[in-house]
């Protein structure tokens, strides 16, 4: 069933329990710029996430033709349960590289890898990374 709705992407967003850790992972990690850092928390805010006396500080990075949100909650809730990528619900954003072996090659040793690049029967490759906060993010090589 088709509607005259014509959504575009904004943002794919990640709820951190640490803002400036997410920050700088996401930054100097895979050098994604901030655009815009800021903070809401008034009464239209709580209403539209649901949360009664919600506030979120938030920071936007350039991840080309759509943003990655950061953000933190007060009041915060609790962990989510384990992050694997066959859970439904489970999410993760996926970011484009050019060259996939130099990206793995060039990664902090403290930076926690599923595994080193795969590629898929589709042709594509890829691999997972993950941040922090345990967020699994995909790179990967068209």
């Amino acid at each position: 069933m088709a509607t005259d709705i014509d959504a575009t992407g904004h943002h794919f967003g990640i709820i951190v329990s640490n803002l400036d850790r997410a920050v700088e992972f996401y930054r100097d990690v895979l050098g994604l710029d901030v655009v815009t850092r800021f903070s809401v928390g008034d009464e239209a805010f709580g209403a539209a996430v649901d949360i009664e006396g919600a506030s979120a500080e938030l920071v936007h990075l350039d991840a080309g033709n759509v943003r990655l949100e950061l953000a933190t909650y007060e009041p915060e809730g609790e962990e989510m349960p384990d992050p694997d990528l066959n859970r439904p619900g489970a999410t993760h954003p996926g970011l484009e590289v050019d060259d996939l072996d130099a990206v793995a090659d060039r990664l902090p040793d403290d930076v926690e890898t599923l595994s080193g690049p795969q590629t898929t029967e589709s042709g594509t490759t890829i691999m997972f990374v993950v941040d922090p906060e345990g967020n699994r993010v995909e790179l990967l090589e068209p």
